[in-house]
């Protein structure tokens, strides 16, 4: 993860150096050499996802030809909302990742003392499925908690009822039901304990208010207004369903035509291929696509 951009630039290079010192562990090597159980853990895997996406955003600060490209909005999904932040320059780096290291160890200390989990259901629209956890509750904890998509609603809360939905969702006419590898039932009660730690960890926290670029809040698709508001809604993520669905809806209602993806991986870029297929995104992933994205932006608007 990250290593064929840090090898050809030193921003990026920069960038993994400065989160080893920030949270006291070789990151770096773990990114880039694994192994990947460790990587994929709660704790590690989201430091190592933002440190990875912000080396990319710093890669395209510090190249002239890239550096043009200066967003009006930002937006991520749960941890990716840490990221949008950076972009948007109301948080620092270094207090970013501690944020992020914070937030994994105690998500995964709430997950290890509860009993949770989560399935991904696809096929269904949100009345479905809102029928489908009825059924599958039985008086314990269930509830769709990431609406990304049309067709793509994740379902968390307790094993037992996770395991009855999963069960169940074909005679709804799911097309599949899929249960996630995660530690636990992330955006339900469950993280109350999760909620709290964080909380105390923005109380120390610098937080810029909003001015130029706008960041859209996952919780409600609404833009943050002010800095109270944003660890407001850093902490309300953690036990609440995340909106990505509307969030985009909402950028699209607003005027914007070109959205890029920063960070490992394509999820977000397909997601929005459901939300919208007409809607141009541009993925910036991987060490190819930074050196095509000079080309990509000649005769693209740069905001």
């Amino acid at each position: 993860m990250g290593a064929d951009i840090a090898r050809e630039f030193p921003a990026a290079a920069e960038t993994f150096e400065k989160a080893n010192d920030i949270i006291g562990f070789d990151l770096t090597r773990l990114c880039f050499e694994g192994p990947a159980d460790e990587l994929n853990t709660t704790t590690i895997s989201q430091p190592a996802i933002f440190t990875t996406s912000a080396a990319i955003l710093e890669v395209l600060s510090a190249d002239p030809a890239t550096s043009v490209l200066k967003p009006d909005i930002a937006a991520g999904l749960s941890l990716g909302e840490y990221t949008a932040l950076y972009a948007a320059s109301l948080i620092s780096f270094e207090e970013a990742l501690t944020l992020v290291h914070k937030r994994g160890q105690a998500m995964q200390a709430a997950a290890d003392a509860t009993d949770g989990a989560m399935v991904s259901i696809i096929g269904l629209d949100e009345e479905k499925t809102a029928r489908l956890c009825a059924e599958a509750r039985e008086g314990e904890l269930l509830e769709p908690v990431n609406l990304n998509c049309p067709g793509q609603i994740v379902l968390s809360g307790a094993k037992a009822p996770c395991r009855r939905a999963q069960e169940l969702a074909p005679e709804y006419g799911a097309i599949a039901a899929v249960a996630l590898k995660v530690a636990g039932a992330f955006h339900t009660e469950m993280m109350s304990a999760a909620a709290q730690t964080l909380e105390q960890a923005l109380s120390d926290c610098d937080i810029a208010e909003p001015a130029d670029i706008r960041t859209i809040a996952n919780i409600n698709a609404e833009y943050y207004q002010t800095a109270h508001a944003i660890a407001q809604g850093l902490v309300e993520q953690l036990t609440r369903p995340i909106l990505w669905q509307r969030c985009m809806e909402r950028l699209l209602a607003d005027g914007v035509e070109n959205f890029y993806e920063i960070g490992p991986g394509r999820v977000l870029t397909g997601l929005m291929r459901r939300i919208n297929r007409k809607t141009k995104v541009v993925n910036i992933s991987n060490l190819q696509a930074i050196n095509e994205l000079p080309g990509v932006l000649s005769g693209v608007p740069r905001h």
